[in-house]
């Protein structure tokens, strides 16, 4: 009998201590997940993914730990196997990325389109033009010397820099030889977007922005959009897996989750919401409906990776 109560006070006790956590466990109930992302800056500027990754970390019992940088330098992360999943916006580097690789199961999950803003003023005279059209304008009253004409560029390698850069080609011109240290009229921030709008504000220059970077840091600045349409603007983000077939020490199960989850109709509604009720339009498009619109596949909007 007194073998028996003994027994049950000790399993009665033990019971108590890993209630109260007194003794620890290893099983995913209790022992969070870590997951590491390289996302362009612009998601993080605009809050967008310190607001998804507190969804995802109460679903999935994780920590979100989230490394901002240029599109650029994020996938040089993910070269070296520093994170476990990138969020960027470069098509060309990203299926670069993919043939060499270095990550698998990329999938769109948003979209909006960048815009050219500058001081009110607009001393070049660009509001309305095509964005080629304007580039051009910018660039040749700029060498002349005009007053008040000035480009801010991000300079840094990243998803806006390229697109910039897909844009002077456009206008006709070489980047490295005919823009790039052309003169003062042309300067390279070497920052993130918001640091660089800022700048740019601090000097009444122009400048390409995603909307959503603008949108948000709208309220302390002076400049206005000037160049909002064209289809070159379009402005596609995507999220991918590093490969753990060349990293096996990443975490790849929660990295998969995540990718995932980016596409559920849930965070689809997330993301076509955010931002509306401050701003009055949203910050970035779900991408799951739009996948004709924005010249995707469907399988990289809606196919979850198995």
């Amino acid at each position: 009998m007194l073998r028996r109560t003994l027994f049950t006070v000790a399993a009665v006790m033990v019971a108590f201590m890993l209630i109260c956590g007194c003794i620890g466990t290893t099983g995913p109930e209790t022992e969070k997940q870590q997951l590491r992302i390289a996302t362009t800056t612009s998601l993080d500027d605009t809050r967008l993914l310190n607001h998804l990754s507190t969804i995802f970390e109460e679903q999935y019992n994780a920590e979100v730990l989230v490394v901002s940088a240029g599109t650029g330098i994020a996938l040089e992360y993910g070269q070296r196997g520093d994170v476990d999943v990138l969020m960027v916006h470069d098509r060309a580097r990203e299926d670069v990325f993919l043939a060499d690789g270095y990550g698998i199961n990329r999938r769109v999950f948003a979209y909006n389109y960048f815009v050219l803003v500058g001081p009110e003023s607009d001393p070049a005279g660009v509001k309305g033009m095509k964005p080629e059209e304007a580039f051009a304008t910018i660039r040749e009253k700029g060498m002349a010397g005009e007053s008040g004409v000035a480009f801010i560029s991000r300079g840094d390698a990243s998803g806006t820099h390229a697109k910039e850069k897909a844009i002077w080609k456009g206008a006709g011109f070489d980047y490295a030889t005919e823009i790039q240290g052309s003169g003062d009229w042309y300067l390279e921030a070497g920052k993130g977007m918001g640091e660089t709008l800022t700048m740019s504000n601090e000097k009444q220059a122009y400048v390409l922005s995603d909307i959503g970077t603008y949108l948000a840091y709208k309220g302390d600045l002076d400049l206005v959009t000037l160049v909002d349409e064209g289809d070159i603007l379009l402005n596609v983000y995507c999220a991918m897996q590093i490969n753990p077939a060349k990293y096996p020490d990443i975490s790849s199960e929660i990295a998969k989750d995540w990718v995932n989850f980016m596409i559920t109709d849930e965070v689809q509604e997330e993301i076509a919401s955010f931002g509306v009720a401050q701003y009055g339009q949203p910050l970035f498009y779900a991408a799951q409906n739009d996948w004709e619109k924005i010249g995707v596949p469907q399988t990289e909007v809606k196919d979850p990776i198995p």
